[in-house]
Formats: structure tokens, C-alpha cells, sequence
């Protein structure tokens, strides 16, 4: 039952619409060729940022929860869509894809993704935006967002057929927004259509779109609303980066949800929308045997854990692979060290930037050229994002100009800090890789995406996207995923 917040009646709301791998050059031309009617009125009636900063890797549980804590993952601890957890000695993994999944465990699998994720692996150190604003008085609204966690206790009922071969309860207590929506397994509307497990239970752009036009017609709309609209993602990783196809489909649901009002200009009236996308795609070469990169024959001297078995003796790496990034593990230092994993990754010119953490310093090499950059947090060089660092060695490593004590970034946007962030995201030894464009990680049942487009990696074209604001000349302190948090605080609490 949704409850009507009549008290934000008089108050402008903020409506985010997050769009699976929204990118702006191909927005931009599906907007001149008159294909993205809702997006060129909200871009006309807005402010346009082609470039905001996400965090690495650029996976989508990363990102989310970057968003919603305003932190990058070494404080709120969600480090990627697959990573290894030190205490626990396992594989976590929060779908990449199905052969995986089954390989570790679908029942294992299926209380990460749709559970642990929120309730125990997000840092309860951080408050999320939902958690902030249920403190201040102000309800939410999460729709099919992976990241949701509030403070207001709800009931995700599993379907039939995820609980049938699998030993799951078919209900599981969460904390989540204030209004909710979790595919099928919690809902807003009365409504059933678009949410069967041919429809992947919900998680699609009409599911969530039918959802809001919920809270819109009955005027049930809280202080913040955040939407997630995943179809263009399996689009443009099929179709490459350019193709339009996805932002027509995702613009009809747009059209629809502005049709809800008396006209387009009266969605605008007492609302602040936020459109932009997660995460870029970097094209991915059509020759299979060179765009992969296999991981389990570059490392094959080392003895590497299977998904099936999970850590045996003997083992000594293990892979967490995230596409166009990848997170390689030692379990043994003597066998197995960091520096000469790093070598042999380096033999491969399609790897351009390996790291690792070495006494409280990042090292990092490159297959694409030789040398080796060292960086440490709180320096003499300030960076754009008024972020310190010390730094020696190599510059083109990571593409930085250094010039009056200032640190300019370029092809890899606010690398220090993301590349600082990941190796201090969880426990373990590990190295962490991203892969040039044009190529991707593969270890034991990885997604492929030969010919088409693949995200993860540290490059600006994994790393950019637009975002759209209307309502207000105010805009984030800076133009990076991390700083959002606290701008849409400042719109709902006090607004310019």
C-alpha cells in the first residue's frame, strides 16, 4: 500500500532516472536525428553535463553505490560486480552472468545479489541518501535500483520458481526506502503486468516506468526518487556504443511518464529531474581471439581457483573478473607475488594500466609502455577535485600532466583516487587491472561481448556520462558521481 506524502505537496521533489550506459555521443545523435523527443525537451529545459566522472570500475553495484553514499568504494565497501572476500574465502559475484552464477552456487548467489549486498556487504559506516533523508523527516522512493538501503523495513517475496529447486525462503525481511520497488519481489502498483520471469521478474524499463506513473497519478511522489532503467545496457554491449536503438526505446518510457502530467512543462512545475547514465562502454574488436584477454592462459604457471571447488590447497590466485577490469588475487605471497603477477600481465599490450598496494603506496605499470608510476595519498600535488597526492616515476603511465603543482587528468578522469579507492576497497592481496579499449578480462564463465561494447575499466570511455538537470542553475561541486549525494541534499534541504 503506498502512502500518499501529502506534506511534500508544496515542495519541489527531485525524480533521478538512472540509465543503464547512457552515453552522450550517441544521445546526442539520437536527439539531432529526432529520435529522443523526451530527452531533447528535458535537455532543452535543463542544464546539459556531457562528462561526470563514475566511479571504477564502472559496474553497476559500484556505482550505485557510490551515488546513494556519496563515497567511492573503499569507504562503502561494494568494490565491484565480482570480488573475492577475504574472510569468508569465497567468490562473490552479483550476476555477471549465469554459468557463473551456477558454478558458485546459484542459491549462494541468488542471497548476494538480491541480500547480502544491502544488508550486510554495504558499509553500515556510510548512510545512503535514503537513510539521510529518513533522518531529516523527508520519505523516499528506490524503483528497481540494485542499491536501495533505508531505514524502513520491507518484504521481498521471492517468486515461485527461484524457490522450487533451491533450498531459499520465499521471504526475506530488508531495509530499504520509504516507497519501494524491488522488480516482482516488492511492488508499489496494483498493477501485474511487466513483471513475470519472462519480463526478467521486473528488472526492465517498463516495469520501472509503470512504477513511477504510480507515484506520479496518485500523487504519492516523497522528497527523492531514484529510478533504474537497465535495458539499453544488454543493447549497447551487443550493439556497440554508437547505436541508438536503446536510447529510442528508453526515451518511449520518458514520453509515457511526462504523458502522466497535463502537459510536458507541467512535470517540470514542482520537480527537479536528474537523467543521466552509470557507466560508458568502451568498444569491444569483432576478432574474438584478440579482443579477449584470458586471464586463466596469461596466469597459467599459477594454479588458479575454479568456481566449482572454491579455495583448495594448492591454490594460489584467484580471478575476480568485471569485464573490462579485473581484480587477480594472491593466497600465497611466497609462490605468488604481486610485482611478478604484474610482470607477466605486462608481457600483454592490450592491458594498459595494472596496480597493486605496496607499503601504504600504489604502484603502477603498463603493457603499453614501459616505466612505473608510485602515488600516495596526501602529497604536495593537488589534484582538480582538491584531492592531495606525492608522486613519482612515470607520468604517462596514467596520462597525467603536472604543471604548478597541479595534477591534470586526461584519458583516465580522476585516476588516482579511483585506482587509491579500489585497492583499499576490501581485505586481500591483490592486483587490480583495466584493459585498453577495444578489449575485455575473461576467466572461467565470463560475459563476452566480441563486436559490441564492454564497461569496468579506468579509461574515460568506460568512465564518462551525461547527466541532464532541470529546476535549478545549482550544480555539484564537482562533476564527478561521488559529489552528487550531497548536491540533491542541498536541493531538497535548503534550495536555490
Amino acid at each position: 500500500m503506498v502512502q500518499t506524502v501529502s506534506t511534500y505537496a508544496n515542495k519541489k521533489r527531485v525524480i533521478m532516472l538512472m540509465i543503464d550506459s547512457l552515453m552522450y555521443p550517441p544521445l546526442e545523435k539520437a536527439v539531432k536525428e529526432g529520435s529522443a523527443p523526451a530527452f531533447k525537451f528535458f535537455m532543452e529545459n535543463g542544464k546539459v553535463f556531457p562528462n561526470i566522472v563514475s566511479p571504477f570500475p564502472t559496474m553497476s553495484v559500484t556505482v550505485d553505490s557510490s551515488l546513494l553514499t556519496g563515497t567511492y568504494a573503499n569507504i562503502h565497501k561494494i568494490p565491484g560486480l565480482v570480488w573475492f572476500h577475504d574472510a569468508e574465502k569465497r567468490l562473490i559475484n552479483y550476476g555477471s552472468h549465469i554459468r557463473e552464477l551456477i558454478k558458485l552456487g546459484i542459491t549462494r548467489s541468488i542471497k548476494d545479489i538480491v541480500y547480502h549486498i544491502n544488508n550486510h556487504h554495504l558499509s553500515k559506516e556510510i548512510k545512503t541518501i535514503h537513510e539521510e533523508m529518513s533522518s531529516r523527516g523527508k520519505a523516499t522512493a528506490s524503483i528497481n535500483a540494485l542499491i536501495y538501503r533505508g531505514n524502513t523495513e520491507h518484504y521481498l517475496k521471492l517468486p515461485r520458481l527461484l524457490t522450487l529447486f533451491t533450498s531459499l525462503d520465499d521471504e526475506w525481511k530488508t531495509k530499504g526506502s520509504q516507497l519501494f520497488t524491488y522488480g516482482s519481489f516488492s511492488r508499489l502498483s496494483p498493477l501485474k503486468r511487466n513483471g513475470y520471469f519472462w519480463r526478467k521478474y521486473g528488472f526492465n524499463d517498463r516495469f520501472s516506468a509503470q512504477e513511477l506513473k504510480y507515484l506520479i497519478k496518485t500523487d504519492s511522489l516523497p522528497s527523492f526518487t531514484i529510478v533504474y532503467f537497465p535495458d539499453m545496457d544488454k543493447i549497447v554491449h551487443k550493439n556497440g556504443p554508437m547505436d541508438i536503438k536503446g536510447i529510442r526505446k528508453v526515451d518511449r518510457q520518458l514520453q509515457n511518464v511526462l504523458d502522466c502530467y497535463d502537459s510536458w512543462e507541467e512535470a517540470l512545475k514542482d520537480n527537479y529531474w536528474i537523467i543521466m547514465g552509470d557507466n560508458g562502454q568502451a568498444p569491444i574488436d569483432s576478432d574474438r581471439n584478440k579482443a579477449l584477454i584470458d586471464l586463466r592462459r596469461s596466469l597459467r604457471s599459477y594454479q588458479i581457483m575454479t568456481l566449482k571447488d572454491g579455495v583448495k590447497d594448492g591454490d594460489e590466485v584467484v580471478l575476480g573478473v568485471n569485464e573490462r577490469m579485473a581484480f587477480i588475487y594472491t593466497l600465497n605471497l611466497e609462490r605468488a607475488p604481486l610485482s611478478d603477477i604484474a610482470k607477466t600481465l605486462q608481457k600483454d599490450n592490450r592491458v594498459d594500466v595494472i596496480a597493486w598496494l605496496e607499503k601504504g603506496s600504489v604502484h603502477v605499470i603498463s603493457g603499453v609502455q614501459q616505466g612505473r608510476l608510485i602515488f600516495k595519498l596526501n602529497g604536495t600535488l593537488a589534484d582538480e577535485y582538491e584531492q592531495s597526492w606525492d608522486i613519482e616515476g612515470d607520468l604517462g603511465i596514467l596520462n597525467l600532466t603536472v604543471k604548478n603543482n597541479k595534477i591534470f587528468y586526461d584519458e583516465y578522469p580522476d585516476a588516482l583516487a579511483r585506482l587509491y579507492s579500489s585497492l583499499t576497497s576490501h581485505e586481500g592481496n591483490y592486483l587490480v587491472v583495466s584493459a585498453k579499449p577495444g578489449f575485455e578480462f575473461i576467466g572461467e564463465g565470463s560475459p563476452t561481448h566480441v563486436g559490441g561494447a564492454s564497461h569496468g575499466g579506468l579509461h574515460k570511455q568506460d568512465s564518462l556520462v551525461p547527466m541532464i538537470i532541470t529546476g535549478t542553475d545549482s550544480s555539484p561541486k564537482h562533476l564527478r558521481m561521488i559529489d552528487l549525494k550531497d548536491w540533491i541534499l542541498t536541493l531538497l534541504v535548503n534550495p536555490r
